[in-house]
């Protein structure tokens, strides 16, 4: 006698997974593709380019034998390609002009800053990936790694986050008039937060969709939808995806408001000093 097939644990799964901490928290942030990295990589190994020019032409009036030419070169190039780099980096905590420029930031793996070992394994690794072999193995690596990571990040335990996340419109809708009664009684709130906002991304973009691709789109992300939503509805899917969607938010925003409306009540107590405190 064979025993029932059990049904996995529900598990959602998107393009950009969240990023997991040593304490299994999950990082809400958006890692950042290997083009985006490599515009911004680009503009960083221009102006180190751009800076150790100007340190050739500032030797360039120096009246140096050949051995001290050679020196100062190599001690030049060290502290244009390894030095300016980490500081920048140690200093700024992630950024350089071109991540800036980018709106991005490179955090360690767990979330945190980095430091000057973080910045320093990525600078000293960037002499191999970024210069001697042209950007070709930074670029190899950085499009195999499944985090878009170059081998720096790989070896110091980092990562690049996009910080500057464009303005969007959003659209409010309530859950549809056929699915009230069942909004009542919906459970909702295992629904994942990357998930979520997949399926809100939908709506956002279905204007823009021909009829067969949001047809097709609406059933795939209501397949995945419906481990997590309990009971699920006989309503056609992008209708049980606007009612997930509008009681969701419906929901967090009643929750909000319930935890806003009790600190404002205990306001007056965490303020208030007790009779006959002396003011001071």
């Amino acid at each position: 006698m064979t025993e029932p097939v059990r049904r996995p644990t529900p598990v959602a799964r998107s393009a950009d997974d969240a990023l997991i901490t040593g304490e299994a928290v999950a990082l809400d942030v958006r890692p950042a593709s290997a083009l985006i990295r490599g515009g911004g990589t680009a503009i960083d190994v221009l102006l180190t380019v751009v800076l150790f020019i100007g340190v050739l032409l500032a030797l360039a009036g120096l009246r140096l034998d050949e051995a001290a030419t050679r020196a100062i070169l190599v001690a030049s190039a060290v502290f244009v390609v390894v030095v300016v780099p980490t500081a920048v980096e140690t200093a700024t905590r992630g950024r350089s002009l071109g991540k800036l420029a980018l709106g991005l930031r490179v955090v360690r793996d767990d979330g945190g800053s980095i430091g000057f070992r973080h910045a320093f394994i990525r600078a000293l690794t960037g002499v191999l990936e970024l210069y001697m072999t042209f950007g070709g193995l930074a670029v190899l690596v950085g499009f195999l790694h499944p985090a878009s990571k170059r081998l720096g990040d790989v070896l110091a335990g980092t990562h690049a986050q996009v910080e500057r996340a464009p303005h969007v419109e959003t659209q409010t809708f309530g859950v549809p008039a056929g699915l009230t009664a069942w909004a009542a009684t919906a459970d909702v709130g295992r629904l994942p937060d990357s998930l979520e906002r997949r399926v809100a991304s939908f709506f956002r973009n279905a204007p823009h969709l021909t009829p067969a691709s949001r047809a097709r789109q609406a059933h795939s992300l209501a397949a995945e939808t419906a481990p997590f939503v309990s009971p699920v509805p006989a309503a056609p899917a992008e209708l049980f995806l606007a009612a997930v969607v509008a009681l969701r938010r419906e929901r967090d925003l009643a929750a909000l408001a319930l935890e806003q409306g009790r600190l404002d009540q205990l306001a007056p107590v965490l303020t208030e000093t007790p009779v006959g405190f002396p003011a001071r």
